[in-house]
């Protein structure tokens, strides 16, 4: 006689168990594999950093710092004379001095100020696409948004012409202008949001008395401050790291980002090689705000989100 537990039901609730766990194990390896392959460069640059410059090539399969130190980051930061390296007998370690500070600074003005200014002006654009009503606006809207579709390469040339007839080639003017103001992505982004704005609290307003500026200053601006604070950090991530526009426009030091004196800094070792310890110094440095921008930020963006009443 069959036993309740050798009950086909009973074998088909064991096999479905067995299969959802065999799934979660696939899972869990894939997840594992993908998280080793995005975190383990940013760990060998970590590790590369550490390494003492004279022994870097001496153990090259350690997965550990050979002899670690922290010089590195002193010199890049100029906290540290890179002569004495080289007395010591260190071949390819770069001569030249990285002003750091000076770099991360030009670099927080670029991003802090593009990252306000596109925030705020594709605010004020994208809520009069969703929520101001004039002829042709959709039509104009669709035409925006068209830019999408026009790769930034093109733009290049046009704007960097017109950076150079106003005379603000090594300018922070000339890095910030291009980039200052609203994005077709940023407004689509944020449109969607002030969309979703219940109509009925607009109304309300109205009738109590406020004007449209008031609205929009008073109750719809922080009602999506979640969506406003992930455009944020995403445009200032974006413009930290970009690289070929300041390159070209911003190569003065007083005005030069940190992403155009890593580049500059590589080639100034004498004997060809790259100096690569005091590189991945500075590298591991400049990826701080990023990662305290998620750190602190990121909660915040996910629970604004959530919590904004957004259906």
């Amino acid at each position: 006689m069959t036993t309740v537990q050798g009950t086909p039901h009973d074998q088909a609730i064991r096999k479905a168990r067995l299969t959802k766990r065999v799934t979660s194990i696939l899972v869990y390896l894939a997840l594992f594999a993908f998280s080793f392959t995005i975190l383990f460069p940013f760990y060998w640059v970590v590790r590369t950093a550490l390494t003492d410059p004279a022994l870097l090539f001496g153990n090259i399969r350690s997965l550990v710092p050979t002899d670690a130190t922290g010089v590195n980051f002193l010199r890049v930061m100029g906290l540290f004379d890179p002569q004495i390296l080289i007395e010591e007998g260190a071949t390819n370690v770069s001569p030249g001095r990285l002003n750091f500070l000076l770099f991360i600074r030009n670099s927080l003005i670029v991003g802090i100020t593009i990252t306000v200014g596109q925030v705020f002006f594709s605010a004020t654009a994208a809520y009069a696409f969703a929520r101001l009503k004039f002829p042709g606006r959709d039509t104009l809207f669709a035409l925006y948004v068209a830019g999408l579709m026009i790769p930034a390469i093109v733009l290049f040339i046009p704007n960097y012409v017109l950076v150079r007839e106003l005379g603000w080639i090594n300018t922070f003017a000339g890095i910030i202008a291009p980039s200052l103001l609203m994005t077709p992505f940023a407004v689509f982004f944020m449109r969607q949001f002030f969309l979703s704005l219940n109509t009925s609290i607009e109304e309300a307003a109205i009738l109590d008395g406020a004007t449209k500026v008031g609205y929009f200053t008073r109750i719809a601006l922080p009602l999506v401050q979640g969506p406003a604070l992930t455009l944020g950090v995403l445009t200032f991530i974006l413009n930290w790291n970009q690289y070929l526009w300041p390159f070209v426009v911003g190569r003065a030091e007083e005005v030069r980002m940190l992403t155009v004196a890593l580049s500059i800094f590589r080639s100034q070792t004498p004997q060809g090689a790259p100096d690569w310890t005091g590189l991945m110094a500075a590298a591991a440095l400049s990826i701080i705000p990023s990662v305290l921008l998620f750190v602190f930020l990121g909660r915040r963006v996910v629970d604004s989100i959530q919590f904004s009443g957004f259906k």
